[in-house]
């Protein structure tokens, strides 16, 4: 839906909407077994809520796109990922509360482990605690770089925040991550002849990291991606006349959430303490937007048991989801991350929304052959805000 045909009929109403996103939620069959993370998992709690719900397959983008977590979010949130681009180093800025400027250009970077010859052995540098990240963006606040004010936070993990503060940056620039390894990072590139001299800046930058980072085993390179500039987008919560509060515990979700106009609850913490933080603010806000990451982690580390136990980990905390009594509990993903492939994929999501409306299908399990079972069909990801929110009780009719 157009957002701003959803600014036309949202309706204010006394009903909560509350959105699960599991990252990476869906997979693949194994090879062995033929079944995926979800089929191989334990999961009676989604598997009772399923056949309480209607249920589909959700599609981030667009078919055979693979998506980001940036457009994948954002299209749950009601956005067109394709006409709404978020780039990942502004997310992860915003997510840890950094003063990000109009002017300011800012990329995501991942620590990585380099071999002898330059190439990538491993492109998360082994997960290194957020410890040794902040000794490490320490060091790299001392490049020098002309013209421009270089700054570096950490964020979490082997990740952190590079962003260049100065006259003239353009944010037209490819990432240097080859997402793959046993091959070189790749030189920033610009995509437009404006962003030549920010590449330039860029380049510079890595080459003088590299000479600060040649002591150390693991993280001894960078790879830096999703360069951005603030974008302006419409406000989810005046769109659709919602409180709406983001509950997660890694920054980039957060970010994610403030960009779209959310109350962001502190992150860090647990799964656990984001679920007693959403219900302590039960009455704050009209829509919940509750984050459980550990599922994506394990896919992108190519663990398929890892998976599987981090989805039967999320089983845990569905009765304590339903007891909230939500007018609407959606069970979502922002993208697909099968273990099989060791990231995110283009394969539909698994979702299912329950309603106090009583809608229900005649799907009973939750996984991706059920849900394509599926009253709702294979579906855009964008649809799932409106389709909540006509549950809720919260849009007007249309025409006359």
């Amino acid at each position: 839906m157009d957002t701003e045909l959803l600014r036309t009929l949202a309706t204010p109403n006394d009903t909560k909407i509350v959105l699960c996103v599991v990252d990476g939620l869906g997979g693949l069959p194994d090879p062995k077994t033929h079944r995926s993370e979800l089929e191989t998992a334990n999961l009676p709690q989604l598997d009772n809520l399923a056949g309480d719900s209607v249920c589909g397959l959700t599609l981030p983008v667009d078919y055979g796109v693979t998506p980001g977590s940036g457009p994948g979010h954002m299209a749950l949130f009601g956005y067109d990922p394709l006409k709404h681009e978020v780039g990942r180093g502004v997310l992860e800025a915003l997510g840890i509360d950094f003063d990000l400027q109009s002017s300011d250009v800012a990329a995501r970077g991942n620590f990585c482990t380099l071999d002898a010859e330059g190439k990538i052995t491993d492109r998360r540098a082994g997960r290194i605690p957020t410890t040794l990240t902040v000794e490490l963006c320490e060091r790299l606040r001392q490049i020098k770089l002309p013209g421009v004010e270089v700054l570096v936070e950490p964020v979490r993990e082997h990740r952190f925040v590079l962003v260049l503060r100065g006259e003239g940056l353009d944010d037209h620039l490819a990432q240097t991550d080859p997402e793959r390894e046993g091959v070189e990072p790749l030189p920033a590139r610009s995509t437009s002849q404006e962003a030549k001299a920010t590449a330039d800046l860029v380049n510079e930058f890595v080459r003088q990291a590299r000479e600060v980072l040649s002591d150390q085993k693991q993280a001894n390179g960078m790879l830096l991606r999703g360069f951005a500039k603030h974008p302006a987008l419409p406000s989810m919560p005046e769109v659709t006349r919602m409180r709406a509060g983001a509950f997660a515990v890694y920054p980039m979700y957060r970010g994610l959430a403030k960009l779209a106009g959310m109350t962001v609850s502190p992150g860090g913490g647990t799964q656990e303490s984001q679920l007693d933080a959403l219900k302590s603010r039960w009455d704050d806000f009209d829509f919940f937007f509750y984050h459980f990451k550990r599922a994506d982690a394990a896919g992108e580390d190519g663990d398929f048991h890892a998976k599987v136990l981090a989805l039967e980990e999320f089983d845990k905390l569905v009765q304590q989801l339903r007891e909230l009594g939500a007018d609407v509990l959606m069970v979502a993903g922002d993208h697909s991350t099968p273990a099989q492939l060791a990231g995110h994929s283009w394969h539909p999501v698994p979702f299912l929304l329950n309603s106090k409306l009583g809608t229900i299908d005649d799907v009973d399990q939750f996984h991706e052959s059920a849900c394509r079972t599926g009253a709702l069909g294979t579906f855009p990801a964008r649809h799932v805000l409106s389709l909540a929110m006509a549950h809720a009780g919260r849009l007007m009719k249309y025409g006359a």
